[in-house]
């Protein structure tokens, strides 16, 4: 029986049409509309994410950071001479719950990478929820960590701190304070924890951020910006710092009632990228979620970065194979984030 669309190329025209016509008019619709996608992403950003699977903290972790940050251009020669700051995620550490915060092999894998690199390493962080940093370091086994290593340590919570013009204007804050070595820092490396966050979905590279903004000067758990919008100072703080890169800790993950009350979900992923927007955006997919309608996803798209997933090339595993969905809490402002009908959004 004759289909529909072969009934429509008949009855265009009087029957002039036939099925190759009508094959060769689809396929130059098809690529009116290809061509149409290259015109709208003309000028816009682009980067790349690479993603590791059949990760471990025991394995292989300083070759796996090191092919990441070059597969998405960072070039080794770049960071020859500088310093570079890794900013862990340890908001509030029990040694009962390693699906909480960074995991210490990840940093030290990170900072003998760029040490090789030829760069200075410090590692600093202004846990949100914790007073007491040596607390935090110890319960976390960061300390353990750092001193095997023979890193250096900044309590960004309570540095000296410089005032920094709000770059992004989201929010109410005209400025920010932010501590001595992040503003002295060359570069900066996020290294959150892959998990859920009860107020704006998930956290990751951009949100792990929060922490380089000292307790002294905004409070625990920095209320002050929480008071101006989670969403709007999360792109605010990104918009504002100096350059930023990401490495994600994604083998052991946290879904549920995260960032502190969640359960382990156990991923086995690194991912690594120079853009924190589109790492962001790829570990969202990864989880189930649609990165557009991220509120502050959606304040950073093609500002900080591309979150559209024809914008970011993939490198190592393609998401698609490593996506397991994250259970969230069952709420309205957490259900929306969801891709329909369970299906992830390509």
């Amino acid at each position: 029986m004759t289909n529909l669309a072969e009934r429509a190329a008949t009855e265009i025209g009087g029957g002039k049409f036939d099925r190759r016509a009508l094959l060769v008019g689809g396929g130059v619709a098809l690529a009116g509309v290809a061509g149409y996608s290259v015109l709208r992403d003309v000028g816009k950003p682009r980067a790349a994410v690479f993603v590791a699977r059949s990760q471990r903290y025991d394995g292989p972790l300083t070759r796996t950071i090191a092919d990441g940050l070059t597969a998405t251009g960072l070039e080794p020669g770049s960071v020859r001479g500088k310093r570079v700051l890794l900013k862990p995620n340890l908001v509030e550490p029990t040694k009962k719950s390693p699906h909480m915060t960074t995991h210490p092999a990840m940093v030290q894998a990170a900072a003998d990478v760029f040490r090789r690199w030829g760069a200075t390493v410090v590692v600093g962080e202004g846990p949100g929820h914790v007073r007491d940093t040596e607390l935090a370091l110890f319960e976390s086994r960061m300390q353990e960590a750092l001193d095997e290593a023979k890193l250096p340590f900044a309590d960004l919570n309570y540095e000296e701190i410089r005032r920094t013009a709000n770059a992004g204007g989201a929010s109410k804050l005209a400025a920010f304070y932010f501590p001595r070595s992040v503003m002295e820092a060359d570069l900066i490396v996020s290294m959150p924890k892959m998990k859920t966050h009860h107020w704006i979905g998930f956290t990751a590279s951009m949100k792990n951020l929060y922490g380089v903004i000292p307790g002294i000067k905004y409070g625990w758990p920095k209320n002050v910006l929480h008071h101006a919008g989670i969403p709007e100072t999360v792109f605010d703080i990104n918009a504002s710092l100096p350059k930023t890169i990401s490495i994600v800790d994604g083998i052991v993950c946290m879904e549920g009632d995260g960032p502190i009350m969640g359960s382990a979900k156990p991923m086995g992923l690194v991912l690594v990228g120079t853009n924190p927007t589109a790492v962001d955006a790829t570990v969202a997919r990864i989880m189930g979620l649609v990165p557009e309608r991220v509120r502050y996803l959606e304040l950073a798209a093609d500002r900080l970065g591309p979150i559209v997933e024809r914008r970011i090339d993939q490198r190592g595993e393609r998401w698609q194979e490593v996506a397991s969905a994250f259970s969230i809490l069952d709420e309205p402002h957490l259900r929306k984030l969801r891709a329909e009908s369970g299906r992830l959004v390509t």
